[in-house]
């Protein structure tokens, strides 16, 4: 028996005539036996009490309680920095994500409160809002006529930073009404989502792909080959060619995967599935599924190194973190953080990992030769999301209540 992941974000919702268990069928034909314990939907109250957001969105300069400083690089070890609150971004945002392109810009994806991804450059100032509205019929689509939203959930830069990929938890419009929730399995027949391509370029989504159910993370490999994405719903990760920006291999995973790491040379990916204590292990040549067995209980998201030496994944049921050896497939340590670990990011030199503890209003920042805690900074209320711009040192962090929080790291 598992117990199914916790996906809150703001303010948690009571679900305490979930809590009886019951059976769900995993993607390739086993029964897992489910007990939910205060499970909160993905798709809880918004922030502040705003409804979902119409097709027309406002773009809306952010409010920042500082000035942000201009650009300086540093040539200090990561581990030997400290980080101090520079800067606070609000407006009309509901951010489930931050990702920083590389080039200077950063992608917060707002769900569907907002249907929006906005775009920020290094100093915090907005560039754009990006409507997640779309025909699908002018991308190949036809069945699906008129105008669709969609709730931008990650983001993934292709590795020049031309493209950026964002998933969609779900899609709004007519043919679409069986949306995905945290709790759902492959037998109930959720509506099937899209990812949209953005070019970087020109800000606008230029392409639209077919994916499984609920959509969480999605990858690019470093060789520019694959986008991969989880889908929570449907249990399993669909594998994009990005020269025919078409679904090529859906995979059974087992229940709730969520997020992806890929290694340096794109031979493997690993995916956390968050509905049990395993990582699964891809082999992007033959699409072989292995696995990393028992790393820890709700395992979310995972972090390679630069040189693709080890997997750091949150183990968001236990408030822990854990470090895996991939010589060995071995978990080395494990560490508390705070309640509820869940995003990552790595330091360009991997000698720091900064982890956002949803259930604490913090960010820790390890070392990670022995996973030592260096430091604990206090975030907005539900810091979910968090990226590194490996250019200055700086670490954003996207909280769920309505902010983004840029801290500099010198």
């Amino acid at each position: 028996m598992v117990d199914p992941p916790v996906e809150r974000r703001r303010p948690p919702r009571s679900r305490a005539a979930r809590a009886a268990p019951f059976a769900l069928v995993v993607a390739f034909g086993l029964t897992v036996g489910v007990t939910l314990v205060g499970l909160d939907s993905e798709k809880a109250t918004p922030p502040h009490g705003a409804r979902r957001a119409a097709s027309t969105t406002k773009t809306t300069a952010p409010a920042s309680t500082t000035t942000a400083a201009a650009p300086t690089t540093t040539t200090l070890p990561s581990s030997a920095r400290t980080m101090s609150r520079e800067s606070t971004i609000t407006g009309n945002i509901s951010p489930k994500s931050i990702v920083a392109s590389g080039t200077g810009l950063f992608f917060a994806q707002n769900m569907m409160y907002q249907h929006t991804v906005t775009v920020y450059d290094r100093g915090g100032q907005l560039v754009k809002t990006i409507p997640d509205s779309v025909r699908l019929a002018d991308f190949g689509f036809p069945e699906h006529a008129g105008e669709y939203q969609g709730a931008p959930v990650e983001t993934a830069f292709a590795p020049a930073s031309r493209y950026a990929y964002v998933s969609n938890y779900s899609m709004y419009g007519p043919g679409f009404g069986h949306p995905g929730d945290d709790t759902c399995s492959p037998s109930m027949n959720i509506d099937q989502s899209y990812l949209y391509r953005i070019d970087v370029v020109s800000l606008a989504i230029d392409r639209v792909i077919a994916v499984g159910s609920v959509p969480k993370f999605v990858a690019v490999t470093p060789d520019d080959r694959y986008v991969l994405a989880s889908n929570w719903c449907s249990y399993d990760l669909s594998v994009v060619d990005t020269r025919s920006n078409t679904e090529i291999k859906r995979i059974p995973l087992g229940a709730y995967p969520r997020g992806i790491a890929v290694d340096p040379g794109s031979r493997t990916a690993y995916v956390a599935v968050m509905g049990t204590s395993d990582v699964a292990k891809l082999d992007l040549a033959t699409f072989d599924v292995g696995w990393i067995r028992n790393v820890g209980s709700g395992p979310r998201h995972v972090v390679v190194d630069p040189v693709g030496r080890y997997l750091y994944v949150t183990l968001n049921a236990e408030n822990r973190v854990a470090k895996i050896d991939l010589a060995t497939d071995e978990v080395v340590a494990r560490v508390s953080t705070g309640t509820e670990p869940r995003s990552m990011t790595i330091a360009a030199d991997g000698l720091s990992l900064y982890v956002v503890n949803y259930g604490s209003g913090t960010v820790s920042k390890l070392r990670t030769s022995d996973m030592s805690v260096l430091q604990t900074v206090p975030t907005n209320a539900h810091p979910i999301g968090i990226t590194y711009d490996a250019l200055i040192g700086k670490v954003w962090v996207a909280c769920y209540s309505g902010s983004i929080v840029v801290f500099h790291d010198a």
